[in-house]
């Protein structure tokens, strides 16, 4: 029952569903119990409003997405602080209603008490925001809310109008209320009104986040980051088109908007790209125009170039991986939307290779195009944590390894270049190109060049366990494939611009050749040191020499020697057996005359027997 209470009575004006998480708040309500540091009525009163919002929401669920649970948590700290401020509504029979008027500020944790009741209500219009999803009544509950958290947020703004609290204060609690404003605006769609309040919060966090040092500064300028997609959004539903690009670029870069204009924002790029796609038609590729019929196909055709542009501008290499893994599975979706559409034209794609002597129709040819597509950006996405690897391979003596941080190997990049080999290997395969032989030759000069990365690396991996005369071997092997590729760019170097360099490799090459062979000349002339008497080993187990003392590190190992096992054979002396050969040789006494003699009986012992006479 109590958590019923929680839940319940966490969006109303009373704090009641705090009492399922008093007892949990030990340290909590020692720090609502901590004075204020601005203290008399001739003191003026601060509170930071931005910070403890930001605070409480990373803290308590927000970080996750739980607004349920920063809900919890309002409404338990809105309790303990009307019970330290003794600022209570009433008692549990009567509720009796109360106001913070200017006569009360002094303590500052009065508005705290005003912003908790704000951040409890928009909590909760969040959190009805994710059920009206499934649930589309819930959206005038969650209108509801977002207007009582604009109420509680007027009333802040009202009371830091106060001559005793600061400037600052009053400055954030004005963005605070235009942020609210804002969002409830936005909800309602009233997107100029929505613009107004958004500019304006803009507009004081730019200039606080001015007056400050830098590291006061970075929440504001978070802020800012926060509401500007809100703000290009309203832009556009007002009129501006040049805003849905800056909104592309906006998601593309953060990977994606959270919050308030995810679901909008979504919805517009995918509307937009759609109207654009109604114009599109065709698309040619290799010198043969092939038109696109198909929905998905279009519209990821035109979200490409803006996808590649975000990829060649993101500076990180987590957003680098993002997007590739956001590109590929668009692009994996546009590839089954073309394969449910080759499926019944089956029959008419055999007759129409048949008929165009070999030719594949359009349909296998755009099939082929986005294979293309995919292969390609899953070898840039490889060659991208390639290099990502070996700055880390550059880097790895200078800095210390981090506890349970694994350190980059050779044998890492050799695996990414596997695979590089076997998507340029599918390439040529792609039903339509056969019997392109500048695209067949195109492929063979990327091949030999990861070919030559990838000798490269195996050949540093070879040297890293001493293996001199076989990482040699592959050095020059690595020249023999960049002198090819050298030798066969000459046409396609234009085409070959996005390619690692073979230039540098070569000279990396010859340096790694003369470290190489001078690390082997130094190995070859370590003569290895002569073991003292103690240290030698005379091959015997740890039983048969006790009495001498021999530094064995086999004895720490799980091979141990300690005794013979199996252990040898031992000759003792056998146990007697007794045999009884004095028998042969005795003579027994006659026994005749002692043996009864059977009595001979014929046919008449017969008839007695028969008939009991027998004595």
């Amino acid at each position: 029952m109590a958590a019923e209470r929680q839940v319940v009575g966490s969006g109303g004006g009373r704090g009641g569903g705090g009492g399922a998480g008093g007892s949990a708040a030990g340290p909590e309500e020692n720090k609502e119990n901590e004075k204020p540091k601005a203290g008399g009525l001739g003191d003026s009163l601060g509170l930071e409003i931005l910070q403890i919002v930001k605070e409480s929401q990373q803290q308590h669920g927000l970080r996750h997405g739980d607004f349920q649970r920063y809900r919890g948590y309002c409404s338990r700290r809105l309790r303990r602080l009307r019970k330290t401020l003794n600022f209570k509504m009433g008692n549990r029979h009567k509720f009796t209603g109360k106001k913070v008027t200017e006569d009360l500020l002094s303590d500052n944790r009065y508005l705290l008490l005003i912003l908790m009741d704000a951040e409890r209500a928009w909590s909760y219009a969040m959190q009805l925001k994710q059920e009206a999803n499934t649930e589309p009544r819930k959206r005038f509950h969650l209108l509801s809310r977002l207007r009582k958290a604009v109420k509680h947020a007027e009333e802040l703004e009202r009371l830091c109008e106060s001559n005793r609290v600061d400037a600052k204060t009053k400055l954030e609690a004005q963005a605070y209320t235009a942020y609210l404003t804002g969002m409830l605006r936005f909800e309602y769609q009233e997107w100029k009104a929505a613009m107004e309040a958004f500019n304006k919060c803009k507009t004081i966090y730019e200039k606080l986040a001015s007056a400050f040092t830098e590291e006061q500064a970075v929440l504001y300028n978070q802020r800012v980051e926060e509401i500007s997609p809100n703000i290009r959004y309203c832009a556009y539903n007002i009129g501006d088109q040049s805003a849905i690009s800056e909104l592309m670029q906006m998601r593309l870069r953060s990977g994606g908007t959270e919050g308030l204009l995810a679901e909008k924002l979504e919805a517009l790029i995918t509307q937009t790209r759609a109207k654009q796609a109604a114009t599109m038609s065709e698309v040619e590729w290799r010198g043969r125009i092939v038109p696109v019929k198909i929905d998905k196909v279009r519209i990821f055709l035109l979200g490409l170039a803006d996808t590649e542009a975000a990829i060649a501008q993101a500076e990180e290499e987590e957003t680098k991986e993002r997007l590739f893994e956001s590109l590929l599975s668009e692009c994996r979706d546009a590839i089954q939307a073309v394969r449910e559409e080759l499926k019944p034209d089956q029959k008419q794609r055999d007759h129409s290779l048949e008929a165009d002597s070999g030719k594949v129709s359009n349909i296998q040819y755009l099939h082929s195009y986005l294979t293309y597509i995919k292969l390609s950006t899953a070898i840039k996405r490889n060659e991208s944590m390639a290099k990502a690897l070996q700055k880390a391979l550059l880097q790895q003596q200078q800095p210390p390894e981090e506890d349970g941080k694994r350190t980059p190997r050779p044998q890492d990049l050799i695996r990414l270049y596997d695979i590089i080999l076997q998507n340029l290997a599918d390439l040529p395969q792609l039903p339509g190109l056969e019997e392109d032989k500048s695209f067949l030759k195109e492929i063979g000069i990327k091949t030999l060049v990861y070919k030559a990365y990838r000798c490269f690396f195996i050949a540093q991996s070879y040297v890293l366990v001493k293996k001199w005369s076989e990482a040699l071997v592959l050095y020059d092997r690595v020249l023999k494939y960049a002198n090819e590729v050298q030798a066969e760019a000459g046409t396609y170097k234009n085409s070959l611009k996005e390619l690692p360099d073979v230039q540098e490799l070569i000279t990396q090459v010859n340096a790694e050749k003369y470290s190489l062979q001078a690390a082997a000349i130094l190995d070859a002339g370590d003569t290895p040191e002569v073991e003292s008497p103690s240290q030698v080993k005379d091959g015997k187990p740890l039983s048969e020499r006790l009495e001498t003392f021999c530094l064995d590190s086999s004895l720490v190992s799980k091979q141990a020697s300690l005794v013979h096992f199996p252990p040898e054979f031992q000759p003792i002396p056998c146990k007697p057996l007794f045999f009884d050969l004095a028998l042969n040789h005795v003579t027994f006494p006659p026994l005749e005359d002692k043996v009864e003699q059977k009595a001979k009986s014929g046919l008449t012992g017969y008839i007695k027997g028969i008939f009991g006479f027998r004595s």
